[in-house]
């Protein structure tokens, strides 16, 4: 088959769906031909491009087209949206001029999925959507935009590209709940993880990068990755206070944009850091870190965001902190499968109970971080990798 990907971000750009694009294309050039139809990278690149209407780079079965889409960085607004809509003028009409058996579609831009599905109709080829957050439920669950006539129209929109899509690739039990409320035919849905590789080992306390990170606290609570509009994040400040005086640590590391909002909300709070990103080598060393590593999903979004590095802390068999409620899944794994704690996202007397409770059981943290890598072990990435080929065949032999 010939595969057309259409996502906005691809390597260099280091955001995660660039990272995980790159897998699921390498997974699929085993044995079939792969387009990408990207943008000029613009998210937080190593490299930047020159102007230019279309680049081509081939290696193998891959082709990678990057269409020459504003690169304003994405830290404003304003640029960003300039980014999507310059994206999407050039990529729609290129996508339609790729001769390909099956076009997939993620979510960068948050429009992706509407213009995968219009590239389908046009060309009458078979649409896949590989759905890693889902808007404008995000949009609206994370104040970036009001409820309106605009969102119902998006919203309608959104529901015919998934009820057009002959596959829907969602990211955990509770996307696909979330989807299956929105009408889509419970047989076109597939679940398929963020799954990584299982680490032989994590460096030990005493490493001098994780000592800095965690600092003087005898006890660390660990947030690594974006601090973006779905977290609980003045629940888990207040409840740092709360904890302040059993010697509990709060670090986040990382960027995003809520940042500032969540320091200037911890000013005065003595027992929370923050770092910015490490280098993926020093990756290991943020995971060995975290006494509890802290995954937060505010109520209202269950299902809409599906963070990725739950993986990555299964697979280092570190013991989740789930500030989420029930209906998401890194609270099932949390609390069904042994992986750690989870505490009402609402609460902060419930994040510092659940934290406490803890804190003088270390052979309860053991278990926890035992039963986190048994879990990864039964999301192998290869696995997932498998099924996500498997998905786009079923869908190109519909």
């Amino acid at each position: 088959m010939h595969v057309l990907v259409l996502n906005e971000y691809y390597p260099p750009d280091t955001s995660a769906t660039a990272r995980n694009a790159v897998l699921v294309v390498e997974a699929l050039a085993q044995k079939h031909k792969v387009t990408v139809l990207a943008g000029r990278p613009s998210y937080d690149p190593t490299e930047r491009h020159a102007p230019y209407l279309l680049r081509r780079e081939v290696t193998g079965n891959v082709t990678v087209e990057r269409v020459g889409s504003t690169a304003f960085p994405r830290f404003r607004m304003s640029g960003r949206v300039s980014n999507y809509l310059s994206y999407l003028a050039l990529a729609v009409p290129r996508a339609l001029s790729i001769r390909s058996d099956v076009v997939v579609a993620m979510t960068d831009p948050p429009f992706e999925g509407l213009a995968g599905a219009l590239v389908s109709r046009l060309s009458g080829r078979p649409f896949v959507y590989n759905l890693r957050d889902m808007y404008p439920d995000m949009a609206l669950g994370g104040d970036i935009v009001h409820a309106g006539r605009a969102t119902r129209i998006w919203e309608s929109l959104h529901r015919r590209a998934l009820r057009h899509a002959v596959r829907v690739i969602v990211l955990g039990e509770d996307m696909r709940e979330r989807i299956l409320s929105k009408g889509v035919d419970p047989r076109r849905i597939a679940i398929v993880r963020d799954a990584v590789e299982l680490p032989d080992s994590l460096p030990a306390l005493d490493h001098p990068v994780v000592r800095e990170i965690r600092g003087p606290f005898r006890f660390v609570l660990v947030h690594a990755g974006n601090l973006g509009f779905y977290g609980a994040w003045q629940t888990l400040i207040n409840a740092a206070r709360l904890l302040e005086r059993d010697g509990v640590g709060l670090v986040f590391v990382g960027e995003g944009a809520m940042k500032d909002a969540v320091q200037a909300s911890a000013r005065g709070c003595s027992n929370v850091r923050f770092l910015p990103f490490r280098p993926a080598a020093e990756v290991p060393c943020v995971m060995a870190a975290g006494d509890l590593h802290v995954v937060t999903v505010k109520r209202g979004l269950e299902g809409v965001v599906v963070p990725s590095k739950v993986y990555n802390i299964l697979a280092a068999a570190r013991p989740l902190l789930a500030v989420a409620t029930d209906k998401t899944e890194v609270a099932r794994f949390a609390e069904r499968d042994g992986c750690g704690i989870a505490a009402d996202p609402d609460s902060p007397e419930a994040v510092a109970g659940a934290v406490r409770g803890v804190l003088a059981m270390p052979e309860r943290l053991a278990q926890m971080g035992r039963k986190s890598r048994d879990l990864a072990r039964s999301y192998d990435r290869r696995q997932q990798l498998d099924a996500f080929v498997q998905t786009i065949e079923e869908a190109g032999a519909a």
